[in-house]
C-alpha cells in the first residue's frame, strides 16, 4: 500500500508545484515587513555578551547584533515593569496615561485591582492590527484586565490590539513559586499579621477570664473582639496568602486556562506558542511581541540549564533567554521569513541590584558600568537597557548606534513600517529607520525627560553638533542603608517625601565622558554649565505645555485602583474555588 508521499509522487505535475511557496517579486516589495519584538523582563544591560558580558553565553543574542544594529544608548521611560510597558505599547511617557505613581506603590500589585492601560489609550499593536496585521502576545502583559465587574476585560490584550493572547496577564513574581517569599507589601502583610495574632490572643486571654471567673467580662466585648479579630485575620490572608491563585494564573485570550500556575513549565509553553504564532501566519504580515517572564524572581530551576553557567541560577536563567531567543531567530529563519521580519530585542528596564539570597546569590541583573537599576528614578543603570534590530536585506549588519533613543520609539517606527499616516495623539518616541539605516547620523531626541514616578526627576540634552550628552538630576532616590548603591533596606527606591534627596542647582552629568555618572559637573569645571541648566529649564517648560491635558487623565495607580478586589478577580471555575490546569498534551 502506498503512503500519502508515495502517491503524490506518482501524478506528474510542473515542478513548481512542489517547491516552497515564494511570492512574485511585485507582492514581496509591496507586502509589509512582519515584526517580531522580543522584550525579557529586568535585564541589566551588562548581561548580555555583545555590550560587554564575557562571562555569560549569550550567543543567538550576540548573533543578532551582528547581523543588525545595536543600539548604545536605547532608554525605558521607567525604570518598573507597568509604567515602563504602558510608554513602551503607546509611544508616550507614562503620565500621559494615567500610569505614573504619586505614592510609594508604583506598579500594579492585584490582578484584581481596577488599575490598568486605559481603553481610551492605543498602542502600537491596536494601530497595526488596523493596518490588517495579524497581532499576538505571548508572555507578560502586567497593564490590568477589569475595571468595574469580573470579564469586562477593559485592560486586556485583546482591547488593546492583540487579536491573540496566551501568558500571564499580571507578571512573575516570588509569590508564585512555594518558598520564595512575597514581593507584594511585605511590612503591610506583617503588620496585618501581627495585628491579627494579637488580637487573637486578646480573646483567647479574655474568653479564659471569664470563664474561670476572675473578673466580669461582657459577652458583647467577647463578641465584638471576634468580629474584629476575624475581620483582620480575613484581610490579611485572603488577598496575601493566597496571592498565588489570585496572580499567578495564565490566560489564552479571555479564559483562565491554569489557575495558580505551574512555574516549572512556563518558559517551555511560552516559547512553543511564539513559535506556533509565528508559523500559523507565515502566509500574511504579522506582529509578534514575545514578552518573556524571565529575567523577573523567582528565577527558573529548568534542568537542562541547572547549574549551567558562571553565575549561578541567574546566569542559568539568562543563558535559558538566549536559548529561547535562538529558537524564536530559527522559527523565522527555517520559514524564509528572514529577510522580511525585523527582529527586535530589548529589556523593559534595568537589573535589579537588591534582590539576593544567601543561598543562591544575586538574583538580579548586572548594569554594567551605569549607576543604580531597577526603581532608581533616572540613574543609567535602571534605564539603560538593550537594543538590537536584525532585519537582513535593509539594515546593515554590525552597524552601533551610539545615538540617544527610547522604547517609546517602537511606536512610531512600526507605525511607519505598516504605513500608517493616520493622525495621531501627542507622541514622545520618534521613528527609528532613519537612525537605524544610516539615513541620519542624529537622533531627534534632543531632550529626553526621565521620570520617576510622576515626578519629573532628570533631564539628558545632547546639544545639536556636540557629542556631549548631559544629564541634569533635579534629585536622586536616598539609597540606604547610608553608603550602599541602592535601597537595600526597603528592595526599591520610592520617588516621594523623605525617600528623595532634591539639588539646587540640579546635579550635572556629561554622560560622554562621564557614563558612570560619578563626577558631578560645576562652574569650574564645565564652561557651558550655566548655558546648560539654562536651556535645560526651558526645555521642562516647554515639555510641561506638552501635559495641560493630564489633569483629565484617571490616575491608574492610586491604592483605589491598585487593591484586591473579589468581584474584578479572573477566575476559572466558581468564585472563590478558582482551580484549573492547562492541558499541555494538546500543545
Amino acid at each position: 500500500m502506498y503512503n500519502a508521499a508515495q502517491l503524490i509522487s506518482q501524478i506528474k505535475l510542473p515542478c513548481l508545484i512542489f517547491h516552497p511557496k515564494v511570492l512574485p517579486v511585485a507582492e514581496e516589495v509591496a507586502r509589509r515587513p512582519n515584526i517580531v519584538l522580543m522584550m525579557v523582563d529586568d535585564l541589566g544591560i551588562g548581561d548580555v555578551g555583545c555590550y560587554g558580558n564575557d562571562t555569560i553565553r549569550t550567543p543567538n543574542i550576540d548573533r543578532l547584533a551582528s547581523e543588525g544594529v545595536k543600539l548604545t544608548q536605547h532608554l525605558a521611560a521607567a525604570p518598573l515593569c507597568t509604567p515602563s510597558r504602558a510608554a513602551f505599547m503607546t509611544g508616550r511617557y507614562p503620565l500621559r496615561s494615567g500610569m505614573g505613581s504619586f505614592g510609594r506603590v508604583q506598579v500594579l500589585l492585584f490582578l484584581g485591582g481596577s488599575g490598568g492601560l486605559p481603553p481610551s489609550e492605543t498602542t502600537f499593536a491596536k494601530r497595526l492590527q488596523q493596518q490588517g496585521y495579524t497581532t499576538g502576545l505571548v508572555g507578560k502583559w502586567h497593564l490590568g484586565v477589569n475595571c468595574e465587574h469580573r470579564g469586562d476585560h477593559c485592560h486586556h490584550p485583546n482591547q488593546h490590539g492583540f487579536s491573540y493572547f496566551y501568558g500571564l496577564p499580571f507578571t512573575l513574581f516570588n509569590d508564585c513559586a512555594p518558598g520564595e517569599g512575597s514581593d507584594v507589601l511585605a511590612d503591610f502583610q506583617h503588620t496585618l499579621r501581627s495585628l491579627s495574632m494579637m488580637l487573637g490572643v486578646g480573646l483567647l486571654t479574655l474568653v479564659c477570664v471569664r470563664v474561670f471567673g476572675l473578673f466580669e467580662v461582657s459577652l458583647w466585648l467577647l463578641v465584638a473582639l471576634f468580629f474584629l479579630a476575624f475581620l483582620a485575620t480575613t484581610v490579611w490572608y485572603v488577598p496575601f496568602k493566597l496571592l498565588p491563585t489570585w496572580n499567578c494564573i495564565i490566560m489564552r485570550n479571555q479564559d483562565v486556562i491554569e489557575q495558580p500556575m505551574t512555574v516549572e513549565t512556563m518558559p517551555q509553553r511560552l516559547l512553543g506558542e511564539a513559535q506556533n504564532f509565528i508559523k500559523r501566519n507565515v502566509d500574511h504580515p504579522f506582529l509578534l511581541l514575545f514578552s518573556l517572564a524571565h529575567i523577573h524572581t523567582p528565577l527558573f530551576k529548568t534542568p537542562a540549564f541547572a547549574g549551567k553557567s558562571r553565575h549561578g541560577r541567574y546566569g542559568d536563567n539568562l543563558e535559558e533567554v538566549d536559548w529561547m531567543i535562538g529558537k524564536i531567530t530559527e522559527t523565522v529563519d527555517s520559514l524564509g521569513l528572514a529577510n522580511n521580519t525585523l527582529m527586535y530585542f530589548t529589556s523593559d528596564h534595568g537589573g535589579h541590584l537588591e534582590d539576593a539570597d544567601p543561598l543562591i546569590g544575586q538574583k538580579g541583573g548586572w548594569n554594567s558600568i551605569y549607576k543604580g537599576g531597577k526603581a532608581m528614578g533616572g540613574w543609567e543603570g535602571g534605564i539603560r537597557v538593550p537594543g538590537i534590530f536584525r532585519w537582513p536585506g535593509r539594515l546593515a549588519a554590525g552597524r552601533v548606534v551610539d545615538e540617544p533613543t527610547s522604547l517609546m520609539d517602537l511606536y512610531p517606527t512600526l507605525k511607519y513600517l505598516a504605513e500608517d499616516t493616520q493622525a495621531d495623539r501627542q507622541l514622545d518616541g520618534y521613528n527609528l529607520m532613519p537612525l537605524l539605516e544610516g539615513r541620519t547620523e542624529r537622533s531627534e531626541h534632543e531632550f529626553m525627560f526621565h521620570y520617576c514616578g510622576i515626578y519629573l526627576n532628570a533631564v539628558r540634552w545632547h546639544p545639536p553638533g556636540s557629542d556631549s550628552i548631559f544629564k541634569a538630576h533635579f534629585f536622586t532616590p536616598n539609597f540606604s542603608p547610608p553608603g550602599a548603591g541602592g535601597c537595600y533596606d526597603t528592595k526599591v527606591c520610592m520617588c516621594h517625601g523623605e525617600h528623595v534627596t532634591h539639588h539646587d542647582p540640579p546635579l550635572l552629568y556629561d554622560l560622554f565622558h562621564d557614563p558612570s555618572e560619578s563626577r558631578p559637573l560645576t562652574a569650574d569645571t564645565e564652561p557651558r554649565y550655566a548655558e546648560i541648566l539654562e536651556q535645560t529649564a526651558k526645555a521642562v517648560e516647554r515639555h510641561r505645555d506638552t501635559l495641560t491635558d493630564i489633569q483629565t487623565v484617571q490616575n491608574q495607580l492610586t491604592w483605589e485602583k491598585i487593591l484586591w478586589r473579589p468581584w474584578l478577580q479572573p477566575c476559572c471555575g466558581t468564585f472563590p474555588l478558582c482551580s484549573c490546569k492547562e492541558d499541555t498534551t494538546l500543545i
